[in-house]
C-alpha cells in the first residue's frame, strides 16, 4: 500500500462528502496561515524524532508497533468526520461498523450470543467486565492469578470489590489447586482467567478454570486483552499451532476482553468487551434526555460505561478486517509469524552459552537472562539492566528490549541452581509482536548475545 496516496484519498473522500452540503465560511477564529502552521509542525516533527523506533524489528521492548496502513487510512477518514459512537445519530455509520466488527470478534471466540462494544482500552474493557460481575454478585469478590494484569487489582479497588491474587505454577499459569481451595470458601463470584499474560505470555488453562468455577457456582471472565487474537492459531497444523482447549473454552465463559490495538493492528486506543449473556445490558440502563432521540434501536452508549467513544476506532477496525479478517488464513498469518519468531529465538537461546531461557514462550514474548552474569539474582539483575541500557544507547546498532521483574520464588521454580540472594531480580523480556521479527530474530539474538559479554 502507498500510504501517502491513500491518506490523500481518505481526505479527498471526506471533502467530496462535505461538498454535497451547502457551502459556508470557516470562522475567522479557526483560521491559521500556512506559515504559522509550518513553523509549529516543524517543531512537532522534530520532537517526534525522539521516539524509539517502534516500527522496526530491532524494537522488541514494550508492546508497541504501528497500526496497519488500512487502519490508518480508515481512522483518518472517519476522524475528519469525528463521529461519536455513544448515540446512533452521533455515529450514524460508525455505530453500524462497530456492531459488525464486534460480531466478528464474538465469532472469533465462538460466542453463540453476545452483547459487546469497543472501548478505549483493555483497562476500561476489564473494568466493564468486573462492573457486571459486581452487579451480579455484589457480596462476592474477584479472583485472578498473581501473573494477571495489575488492572484487575486496581479496578477491584475502583469498584469497591475484594480482589484475591491466586498463586501461579512454574509456567506462570494460575494454580488450580490454590484456586479450588479459594473457591471452596464461597467468597468468590467471578474468576479471571488470563489468555496471554502481559509479562510472560502465559495462557491459563481456561477449560480447567471454567470447570472449577462452575462446580463452585462462580462466573468466569477471560482477560484476553493481549493474547486474544492468538485464538486464530488454536488447533491449526504446524509449529505455530496452539493447544485448542483453552481457546475453545472461552465460548462457554461469561465474558471476554480483547485489544485490537495490540494484535489487531489498530491504533491506540481500541479495546473490546463481550458478554455471553445479552441480558447483562440491564446493568447499564440509564437515560439521557438530549442523546437518545433519533432511534428506538439500542444505542451503543446504553451498553457502555464510557460515554463519548471514537467512531474512528470502529471505522479503522472495520476496514482492516475487510482486508485481514479475524480468521486463521487472514489475521492468523500475522500471529503465526510472531509466534514462530518467538519459538525461533527460544531455540537460539537454548543453544547459547551467553543467554538462558527463563521459560519457553507460549505466544510471542521471550524471557531470558544473561548466563555471563553469574549464578546469583543480584548479578543477573545488574547485567540485565546494563544490557537494556547499552542496547538502547548504542548509536551504531541499537537494540531495544525490556526488563521483567520476577520474584525469587518464581525464579527458583524454574532455575533452582541460581542463588536467591535478593527478593526480586530483573531479567530480559522481548515482545515479538511485529511479524517482521520472524526474519530478524537472528540479528536480535546476535546483538543481545554480544551485549551479554560486554564488561
Amino acid at each position: 500500500m502507498d500510504l501517502r496516496s491513500w491518506l490523500s484519498q481518505a481526505a479527498e473522500s471526506v471533502q467530496r462528502w462535505q461538498s454535497e452540503y451547502p457551502a459556508f465560511d470557516t470562522h475567522p477564529s479557526l483560521l491559521v496561515s500556512d506559515e504559522r502552521f509550518s513553523a509549529a509542525f516543524g517543531e512537532f516533527a522534530e520532537r517526534m524524532r525522539g521516539n524509539y523506533p517502534y516500527f522496526h524489528p530491532s524494537y522488541a521492548g514494550q508492546m508497541l508497533k504501528p497500526p496497519h496502513p488500512a487502519a490508518v487510512a480508515g481512522y483518518l477518514a472517519a476522524m475528519l468526520v469525528n463521529p461519536n459512537n455513544h448515540a446512533l445519530d452521533g455515529g450514524r455509520v460508525t455505530s453500524e461498523l462497530e456492531k459488525e466488527v464486534v460480531a466478528q470478534l464474538a465469532g472469533m471466540f465462538g460466542l453463540a450470543a453476545h452483547l459487546g462494544h469497543l472501548t478505549s482500552s483493555g483497562t476500561i474493557a476489564n473494568l466493564e467486565a468486573l462492573y457486571v460481575a459486581r452487579e451480579l454478585h455484589p457480596d462476592r469478590g474477584i479472583a485472578y492469578s498473581a501473573e494477571a494484569h495489575y488492572t484487575h487489582a486496581r479496578m477491584c479497588g475502583v469498584l469497591g470489590m475484594a480482589g484475591t491474587a491466586v498463586d501461579t505454577d512454574a509456567a506462570g499459569r494460575i494454580d488450580l489447586d490454590a484456586l479450588d481451595s479459594l473457591l471452596a470458601g464461597g467468597s468468590i463470584g467471578t474468576v479471571v482467567a488470563t489468555a496471554g499474560t502481559t509479562g510472560l505470555g502465559a495462557i491459563d488453562p481456561v477449560q480447567d478454570v471454567l470447570a472449577l468455577a462452575r462446580r463452585h457456582g462462580a462466573r468466569v471472565h477471560v482477560d484476553a486483552a493481549y493474547g486474544g487474537f492468538f485464538t486464530l492459531l488454536a488447533g491449526i497444523p504446524g509449529r505455530a499451532g496452539l493447544d485448542p482447549r483453552p481457546w475453545r473454552a472461552i465460548a462457554d465463559c461469561d465474558s471476554v476482553v480483547v485489544d485490537p490495538h495490540k494484535h489487531g493492528l489498530q491504533p491506540y486506543g481500541c479495546g473490546a468487551v463481550l458478554f455471553a449473556d445479552p441480558g447483562v445490558g440491564r446493568f447499564y440502563a440509564h437515560d439521557s434526555p438530549y442523546t437518545y432521540f433519533t432511534s428506538d434501536e439500542l444505542h451503543l452508549g446504553e451498553i457502555s460505561l464510557e460515554c463519548s467513544r471514537a467512531g474512528a476506532a470502529a471505522a479503522a477496525l472495520w476496514l482492516t478486517f475487510r482486508l485481514l479478517p479475524p480468521e486463521p488464513d487472514g489475521l492468523g498469518q500475522v500471529l503465526a509469524a510472531c509466534r514462530s519468531a518467538a519459538l525461533d529465538w527460544s531455540d537460539l537461546i537454548a543453544g547459547s552459552d551467553r543467554l538462558c531461557q527463563y521459560q519457553r514462550p507460549e505466544l510471542d514474548i521471550v524471557t531470558y537472562f544473561p548466563v555471563t552474569a553469574g549464578t546469583s539474582l543480584t548479578a543477573i539483575d545488574q547485567v540485565s539492566a546494563r544490557i537494556l541500557a547499552d542496547g538502547m544507547n548504542d548509536p551504531e546498532r541499537p537494540v531495544f528490549v525490556s526488563t521483567l521483574t520476577v520474584e525469587a520464588d518464581a525464579f527458583a521454580q524454574r532455575h533452582p541452581d541460581v542463588a536467591a540472594d535478593r527478593e526480586t531480580a530483573r531479567i530480559l523480556r522481548s515482545v515479538l509482536m511485529k511479524p517482521e521479527s520472524e526474519n530478524y530474530v537472528a540479528e536480535l539474538h546476535t546483538r543481545v548475545s554480544e551485549l551479554a559479554t560486554r564488561p
